[in-house]
Formats: structure tokens, C-alpha cells, sequence
């Protein structure tokens, strides 16, 4: 059995990133300079936008289900981290994640230089619901709004998510 995901996630940026000196710009697991985004995690907009896109199809709920905004325990949560739970229970639950397609709206800061990083990090973190030998392909496209709407007045990031999943050892489907 074969489905498809979509994930969509979006963080304003922090007003004054004085206020908040501790937090970080985080996108893919990576990293960043420039301001941080506001969110009760690392605010990394592609790791969620990932995880809900590979959550849906294998029926095991959202990312905010799973991991509550309200939680005190997961303030300042690692994204990365818990997108690579949720790969573990995808691979109990007996799905493999065969692709993930992200469409990443940013005007700052310039993506293009971060992408290979983020892909990679992406990879590690899906490598527990990867079929063994087959692995999982991963794709970012950074993508500036051109000075349009919330994104292009640089107040924030926001990411979309396509995923394919296989149910692990479904086989080819029976001739017709």
C-alpha cells in the first residue's frame, strides 16, 4: 500500500531577538544566523512540516497531538529529535518513508548555501523508517515570496511537506 502526505508549518520571526538570546534559527536541523523563529520547540518549520507529512498517511495522528504546545517538558525541544521518533514509531507502525519533497518559503536568510546540510539532517533523522538498502531521497527547495505577503516582509518562514509512504514488506501489487 502506497500513500502521500502533506505537511505545512509556519513560525513568525522573534520581534526583538534580543529578548531571546538563547534561541537559536533552526531550519532542517541546521543551525542558522539571523533571527529565531518564535514557537514552543526550536520552532524548525521543516522538521514539523516533515513529521506531519509522514504522520497523516500512516494514520498516527499530528505533530501537535503528539508533542502538545502545552507540554512544559518539550519547551525548546530539538525538531530534529523528535522527527527522528517519529521515524521510529512510522517503522513499528510498519511504513517506509520513500520520499520527502520540501517547498521552504524564506526571504531571509538565503537558503541556497544550507540546503545540502538540511537534506542531510533531514536523511539522518528518517533513517529509522528508510527501507534497509533502499534508503530515503530527500529534497529542498528553498523559495523567497518576492516581497509578498507575511514571508516577503521577512516575518516569518514557512514550509510545505510531501511525503511517499510504502507499508513495509507490501510487495509489488497483484497483476490485474
Amino acid at each position: 500500500m502506497i500513500r502521500v502526505g502533506l505537511g505545512f508549518d509556519v513560525h513568525p520571526f522573534a520581534p526583538d531577538p534580543t529578548e531571546y538570546p538563547d534561541r537559536r534559527l533552526v531550519l532542517g536541523g541546521v543551525v542558522l544566523d539571523g533571527p529565531p523563529l518564535m514557537g514552543h520547540s526550536d520552532a524548525d518549520v521543516v522538521c514539523h512540516a516533515v513529521a506531519d507529512a509522514v504522520l497523516g498517511p500512516a494514520g498516527l495522528g499530528d505533530l501537535g497531538s503528539r508533542y502538545p504546545s502545552d507540554d512544559p517538558g518539550l519547551a525548546g525541544a530539538r525538531s530534529i529529535v523528535l522527527l527522528a521518533e517519529v521515524a521510529g514509531d512510522l517503522a513499528r507502525a510498519g511504513w517506509w518513508v520513500r520520499n520527502v519533497d520540501v517547498a521552504l518559503a524564506a526571504e531571509r536568510p538565503r537558503l541556497a548555501a544550507h540546503v545540502a546540510a538540511m537534506t542531510a539532517h533531514l536523511t539522518e533523522a528518517l533513517a529509522a523508517a528508510a527501507e534497509p538498502g533502499v534508503g530515503v531521497h530527500v529534497r529542498i527547495g528553498p523559495k523567497r515570496a518576492e516581497g509578498l505577503g507575511f514571508v516577503g516582509r521577512a516575518e516569518g518562514v514557512a514550509c510545505w511537506a510531501v511525503a511517499l509512504l510504502e507499508q513495509a514488506g507490501a510487495g509489488p501489487a497483484p497483476a490485474r
